[in-house]
């Protein structure tokens, strides 16, 4: 019977395989595979959301009442997880338990552990039960902290979330704030008891009960070890540093002893560790020591040490601008053309030629020298003479035009002398001219190492010296030259050089472009470098009204930005900016990062003609003031008359460009001396930053270059907008609207003011609460506000006064403005 009940059994055990599957592990490795990408998700998702939280939260919002966004091409996120991500972390911190959801993500980890290892950390469903309890505690005390308090707060992030919110006012309806505080102190305390029992040292409770402290058997927090047989050994004091003899564990219960050698063991192991770790700790140590031996190894170690340092640094105390658009890549030199190398085609003949010209010239004039010699350049040759004793300076420079007249070339121009010299210069303009691409500056190491605030590559030297210089330090820069003779290349020069350095989160421009036509290329940037007023189309700037409240909305936000720098105690925008970098100044203050921004104006006579005073008076004051705060103008005409470049300009521009001007008058008027009349054109330019004055081929760049330049930053992502200045709104449009201030109000406006004035409070995050919107669009309702005078200016942390006390006053003002 026994064998037949074999048998019959036999069968059933052939059906079990299929249950191998659960058996063998498969099935919990799968789980763990699929548990390690959830919480990935969840952590680029969650770590992503305290940086981009406001650039999506409209989106977000909107997804309450569809998902269809998820699937939606045209809705873009700034999380780094996606649109799912951004939902996910959006109802896991706003609607959820704020910064506390985050512990969900270690429980995970400690799950995914347990998973994937042998010997288990602890229980799964013990960890998990502390973890939601820790999350609900956590959630309130965090909203009580931050959000709420004793000071009322209504902080824009939800350190609490929802979940917190709700708990933290049901209390303090409740108990009020004092009796809050209490409440959750009680219950922290509460938890920390249950789940680490701690034991309390206290001398007179030990008296009380007659305990001697003495002979008190080690308990867990004595850094107390259980074995694998569930004795307790109590661990030396000195465990984590081991001495080199190593006492016996004493048993504190009636549980078999573990292996005295296991301890030993462990021991010697956790020694080793330690050993390891700090020998870790001491190799930068020893790279920096190792310069005394002389070795090539002492400046690439100090560099090591100083970037894992800054790393560090970085990644730990540092805030960093460029984190908004981390993923941003800096053009590369292929979009440029390649039509030009760094070595210089000389003709010995042309040069022997002109040589000899210059001396039968000077000699028909009774003028010795003693020496000549020359220095090439990719357009005009420099030939230096040291005349003979007893010849007079201003002798050789009246035969200017003789020695054009002689060596048959227009663009001669006489140095004398050169300035730190003992020559005489005489630059005669090459036969074969050679081009200077922008690439061949952009490519070189003096440009590409520079550490200048806004590097501007602009051309050659004489001496095939590139000319790269700081529009930081000019301050400003006024640019002439008549039609054709390169001034908007010129232009696009110095913008495409910026755009190879900066960050979006560095720069802004400006641009006012009268013409219309030679600054459109630019508007595919608009979202990550250009600035414009708030509610324009268009950033590039063409109407003259409109660029008169830009300029003038650029002193508005030189104004505010010389506020922020007085309360950050700082003279300039480095230091401003530097101080903000280490987080010494507070956002809640006000505070924030500067980028630097330019103004580029193409054609200054045009503004100057139909707006006059309404336009040169700003301007003047940009340039007496905005160097400090990181506004820089550069203004260019095509008419550098007196009437256009009028005293108050030129006294505020000390870096001047002069391309080939019509006349003597005219170079007068931009350089403040003549020579500019005298150049070749194409390039062919004179900047003087002072009192010196350089002869320089500007770079080329063609207009298909500028586009692919553009085009490659414009498809990558950008900011939600461009970069808004403050509004301005001239006298005019105030005195047509009775003293008011009109504009394109916000569709949810009225409804806002009468809120804010119902409740008398006035908060941004009230707004997204109240009207599901995001940070941004609450912002601008608040400043709407603000404008109009229903509510006051922004007090950090705490609640805007609300200026407006009734329904019967908000009302006249609402009607006043057509809203």
């Amino acid at each position: 019977m026994a064998k037949k009940s074999k048998k019959a059994r036999a069968p059933k055990s052939s059906s079990l395989p299929s249950f191998s599957f659960f058996k063998d592990g498969r099935a919990r490795r799968i789980v763990g595979v699929l548990l390690i990408l959830l919480t990935a998700f969840l952590i680029v998702s969650f770590v992503s959301y305290p940086f981009t939280w406001k650039q999506d939260q409209d989106k977000v919002f909107q997804s309450t009442e569809s998902l269809n966004f998820l699937m939606d091409k045209n809705v873009e996120v700034e999380n780094a997880a996606g649109p799912i991500g951004a939902w996910t972390a959006h109802q896991a911190v706003y609607r959820g338990f704020g910064l506390a959801s985050y512990l969900l993500l270690g429980f995970f980890l400690f799950w995914i552990v347990n998973l994937f290892t042998k010997k288990k950390l602890g229980s799964n469903l013990k960890v998990f039960f502390y973890t939601v309890i820790n999350v609900l505690l956590a959630s309130p005390i965090l909203a009580f902290i931050f959000n709420s308090g004793f000071q009322n707060r209504s902080l824009d992030f939800q350190y609490g979330g929802r979940f917190g919110n709700n708990i933290v006012n049901i209390l303090k309806g409740v108990a009020g704030s004092t009796g809050t505080l209490f409440i959750l102190i009680g219950a922290a305390l509460i938890l920390i008891i249950s789940v680490f029992n701690p034991v309390f040292k206290l001398p007179f409770w030990n008296k009380f009960t007659g305990k001697d402290e003495g002979n008190k058997l080690p308990t867990f927090s004595d850094q107390e070890e259980k074995s694998e047989h569930g004795a307790s050994l109590a661990i030396d004091e000195d465990y984590q540093n081991p001495l080199p003899e190593v006492r016996e564990a004493e048993v504190v219960d009636e549980s078999p002893k573990e292996d005295p050698a296991e301890v030993i063991r462990r021991r010697e192991e956790e020694a080793a560790r330690q050993k390891e770790i700090e020998l870790q700790t001491a190799v930068p140590e020893k790279k920096a020591n190792a310069a005394d031996d002389g070795h090539t190894l002492e400046v690439q170690a100090a560099k090591e040490e100083q970037t894992a340092e800054g790393k560090k640094v970085i990644a730990k105390d540092n805030y960093n601008p460029a984190l908004d658009l981390s993923r941003y890549k800096f053009p590369h030199l292929d979009l440029l053309e390649n039509r030009s190398s760094n070595n210089i085609t000389i003709d010995k003949d042309e040069l022997e030629r002109n040589k000899i010209q210059i001396i039968q010239t000077l000699k028909s004039f009774k003028i010795e020298i003693s020496k000549i010699s020359a220095t090439v350049g990719p357009t005009v040759t420099l030939y230096e003479i040291v005349p003979a004793e007893g010849v007079r300076i201003s002798k050789i420079r009246n035969l200017e035009d003789d020695i054009a007249l002689n060596l048959a070339a227009l663009g001669i121009r006489i140095i004398a002398p050169i300035p730190g010299k003992g020559t005489i210069g005489i630059e005669v303009p090459n036969r074969k001219k050679q081009f200077v691409d922008i690439r061949t500056l952009l490519a070189s190491k003096k440009f590409i190492s520079s550490e200048f605030d806004l590097p501007i590559a602009i051309g050659k030297k004489i001496d095939n010296e590139n000319f790269i210089v700081d529009l930081a330090k000019m301050p400003h820069l006024l640019m002439a030259g008549a039609t054709g003779q390169g001034k908007s290349v010129g232009i696009n020069t110095i913008l495409v050089s910026l755009l190879y350095k900066k960050h979006p989160s560095q720069l802004k421009f400006v641009l006012v472009d009268p013409k219309k036509v030679e600054l459109s290329i630019y508007n595919h940037i608009e979202k990550h470098f250009l600035a414009k007023l708030p509610n324009e189309e268009e950033a590039i700037i063409t109407d003259t009204k409109k660029v008169v409240n830009t300029v003038n909305a650029l002193c508005m936000e030189m104004d505010e930005r010389y506020d922020l720098l007085k309360n950050g105690k700082a003279r300039n925008i480095k230091e401003y900016n530097a101080k903000f970098l280490k987080r010494k100044l507070n956002p809640e203050n006000g505070h924030k990062f500067l980028p630097y921004i330019v103004l580029v104006i193409d054609e200054f006579a045009d503004l100057i003609m139909t707006a006059g005073k309404e336009i040169e008076m700003p301007i003047a004051r940009l340039a007496q003031l905005a160097r400090a705060i990181g506004i820089h103008l550069i203004v260019a005409t095509q008419r550098p008359s007196v009437n256009v470049i009028t005293g108050s300009i030129k006294a505020n521009f000390p870096a001047r460009m002069a391309f080939k001007v019509s006349s003597k008058i005219d170079s007068r008027t931009i350089l403040d001396t003549g020579g500019a009349e005298q150049l070749i054109g194409q390039g062919d330019l004179l900047v003087s930053t002072g009192n010196d004055l350089v002869r320089i081929q500007c770079a080329f760049v063609d207009t298909p270059e500028v586009e692919r330049v553009i085009e490659f930053i414009g498809n990558q992502r950008g900011y939600p907008t461009a970069f808004e200045l403050p509004e301005y709104i001239g006298p005019e449009a105030e005195q047509a609207a009775g003293g008011g201030r009109p504009r394109e109000f916000d569709t949810l406006f009225k409804d806002a003011a009468m809120m804010v004035v119902t409740s008398q409070s006035g908060s941004t995050s009230m707004l997204q609460r109240r009207f599901g919107v995001g940070y941004n669009r609450a912002g601008r309702i608040m400043d709407q506000m603000e404008a109009i005078g229903i509510v006051g200016p922004a007090m950090g942390g705490k609640k805007r006064e609300v200026m407006v006390h009734t329904e019967g006053e908000l009302l006249p003002i609402l009607e006043t403005l057509g809203v």
